[in-house]
């Protein structure tokens, strides 16, 4: 049975500069997290069906790799959802299916990020949750520091 986590992320930047940044993950997550991902790997034209491979370093604790495959993106309200495909990951959960959505902020430097994630686990008992969030928080927020610096 699918069960879900969120997390909803407050940032500096704004919706479109934060939009471009998810959409060239493949490019910006290893140069602004070396230590969490080696290098990402693009197969597609990066709209629905686009293969995402990762190779990732130490930092992420218990993985080495894995692949996404985009289901849904919708640029006009800048939303995206991928599904893991492959990797350590799967060994915990049968599903792994994150939403990432780009909503506007209060003014033109602000957006938050809505992150869900439907998952359903690998064995009887549910994975904690926590880590989920705590990764997807530091990684956008590495980016919005990224961009703050960058800009």
């Amino acid at each position: 049975m699918a069960q879900f986590v969120s997390v909803e992320i407050d940032l500096k930047v704004s919706a479109q500069k934060l939009w471009g940044a998810i959409k060239d993950s493949a490019t910006l997550f290893p140069k602004i997290m070396p230590s969490h991902f080696k290098s990402i790997e693009v197969i597609g034209d990066g709209n629905v069906g686009t293969i995402r491979k990762m190779k990732y370093g130490e930092g992420m604790k218990g993985a080495t790799h894995a692949s996404e495959k985009i289901e849904v993106l919708d640029e006009t309200n800048m939303t995206v959802t991928y599904s893991v495909i492959e990797g350590e990951i799967l060994s915990i959960f049968k599903v792994f299916k994150p939403t990432l959505k780009v909503i506007r902020g209060a003014d033109a430097n602000s957006s938050k990020l809505s992150w869900n994630v439907e998952f359903e686990p690998a064995g009887n008992a549910a994975p904690p949750t926590e880590p989920i969030k705590e990764a997807a928080i530091n990684t956008f927020k590495a980016v919005e520091g990224y961009l703050l610096t960058t800009a």
